[in-house]
């Protein structure tokens, strides 16, 4: 009778024999991915003072019929969806945005109650996940354009020059990259499927490819939020730059 209650005890949402306060660590993921949404999703509807001298918004980039000649919303709708899901659909946030959100599951070792059973992502809707590898391809497309931008933030048109902006940008870039760089699609892609390296063509240069993957791998949570807090900052600056907030100080 009394192995019957403790079974019944642990399968009630929330319970759990841990005793550390384990629902601290969902906090933050809660407040912060709130607080970017948010901000985002203003930013993208705002439809101005994304652009300012030689700096581009990363919300707005590529800058898609910013005169509105067939598009009359926000310029920046157009490509929302690309980098927005590739942050849904990511292994990390995945697990970020699950417990923080949804509590599935609230926690390793936590009980999310006796009829909310996890299946993975085997059935609909978390199927769609699966998308994530094809999102890597679109996001490898963006930055593309992210790093032409960050190049053009040094040109002003006196010549090259550096403001605070160009740097902002820079970095944002760099950190973008290496988030992407760090993806487990790209580790997957370069040697996910091989057994043997040097069984394969040009297996030596593979196989150093896939280590420095998973070297920036091991560290995709570090990377992922650095991006996002650098994407939201690097835009907030354009903004306020080009809002006349603040003033841009020339470095160089």
């Amino acid at each position: 009778m009394a192995d019957s209650s403790a079974v019944k005890e642990l399968t009630r949402f929330g319970s759990t024999q841990r005793r550390d306060a384990w629902w601290i660590e969902i906090i933050p993921a809660l407040v912060i991915f709130s607080a970017f949404i948010i901000y985002a999703t203003w930013r993208a509807f705002e439809g101005k003072f994304y652009e300012v001298g030689p700096y581009l918004s990363p919300f707005y980039s590529p800058l898609i019929d910013p005169e509105h000649h067939w598009w009359r919303f926000s310029p920046a709708i157009l490509i929302l969806g690309g980098p927005a899901g590739f942050r849904v659909t990511c292994y990390y946030y995945r697990k970020a945005y699950y417990r923080a959100f949804v509590m599935h599951p609230p926690s390793c070792a936590v009980s999310e109650g006796e009829h909310r059973g996890y299946r993975g992502e085997a059935s609909f809707p978390l199927i769609l996940q699966n998308v994530h590898r094809y999102f890597f391809f679109i996001v490898a497309v963006f930055l593309c354009f992210l790093w032409y931008d960050a190049v053009v933030a040094f040109k002003f048109p006196e010549g090259f020059g550096i403001g605070v902006g160009s740097v902002i940008m820079l970095v944002n870039v760099l950190f973008l990259t290496t988030y992407s760089a760090s993806c487990h699609s790209l580790r997957h892609l370069v040697g996910g499927k091989v057994d043997c390296f040097s069984c394969v063509t040009l297996g030596a240069p593979r196989h150093s490819a896939w280590r420095f993957v998973t070297i920036l791998n091991e560290h995709h949570m570090l990377w992922a939020w650095l991006s996002l807090f650098s994407v939201a900052l690097t835009d907030l600056y354009i903004r306020l730059v080009a809002s006349g907030v603040l003033k841009d100080i020339r470095l160089l």
